[in-house]
């Protein structure tokens, strides 16, 4: 790690793509942005307001021509850097899924792909946090973007939103306990430092996922969370691209 980056290590796939971790320290946030070395396309996932200057400058500095820059869902504890990023990268084009109710220029369903060079991510519809949540699993599924729907030891909460526990479970269970144990798992958050995890881990050690559907629910709906500081702000901004000031 070294000025907010850290670079993801894949002994399968370090000499094709060039993954980079990149974190927004006010909201605990993780942007991804991933490149085929051969070729220079990249996207960019969950890009953050405040640190889209930053991408911006390592796309240029890496000669990278940034595709998609997709967010996993609308979410509520920042702003999206997507609507900053259009301004200043004319190739880049906003997606999001179709069930956030976000603007964007590509809406995203179940089993559409995000190409980048020879490589592409494939979009699983992941609801739960809210209903336009999506986890991104790269073509070989040797790693997964979970966004908020699994975070490392624990999920995104379900009461706010259009959340449910029940479909966070149930999206968990079916399509991302579903990939390889040995899947990397990338999550839009976290508050310990901890940057990775790994189907086998989550699906052995997660204390809510591992629990039955019932417990899951009894634990989701007492958690008694304050709303995110920001949320008035990021989500009527993230429902139009982030652009409703610029």
């Amino acid at each position: 790690r070294s000025g907010g980056v850290t670079r993801i290590s894949l002994s399968l796939l370090c000499s094709l793509v060039f993954p980079v971790q990149l974190f927004e320290k006010e909201s605990f946030t993780y942007t991804y942005l991933l490149a085929d070395k051969s070729t220079k396309e990249a996207v960019i996932i969950d890009p953050v307001l405040e640190t889209a200057d930053r991408d911006v400058q390592l796309v240029k500095e890496l000669g990278f021509k940034l595709k998609t820059a997709v967010n996993t869902h609308c979410h509520a504890d920042h702003i999206t850097g997507t609507g900053v990023m259009k301004k200043k990268l004319d190739t880049m084009k906003s997606a999001i899924s179709k069930h956030s109710g976000a603007k964007a220029d590509i809406h995203l369903s179940e089993g559409d792909k995000i190409n980048f060079g020879q490589f592409f991510l494939s979009v699983r519809e992941t609801p739960g946090h809210t209903d336009g949540c999506i986890t991104l699993v790269l073509n070989d599924e040797s790693m997964a973007f979970t966004g908020d729907t699994l975070l490392i030891r624990g999920c995104g909460r379900t009461d706010f939103q259009q959340g449910s526990p029940e479909k966070l479970y149930q999206s968990v269970h079916s399509k991302i306990f579903t990939l390889p144990a040995e899947c990397i798992l990338y999550p839009a958050h976290d508050y310990k430092g901890q940057t990775a995890t790994t189907v086998a881990e989550e699906s052995t050690y997660n204390p809510r996922l591992t629990k039955s559907l019932k417990e899951f629910v009894d634990i989701m709906d007492n958690l008694n969370l304050a709303h995110p500081k920001k949320i008035d702000v990021a989500v009527p901004a993230n429902l139009l691209c982030g652009i409703q000031d610029l």
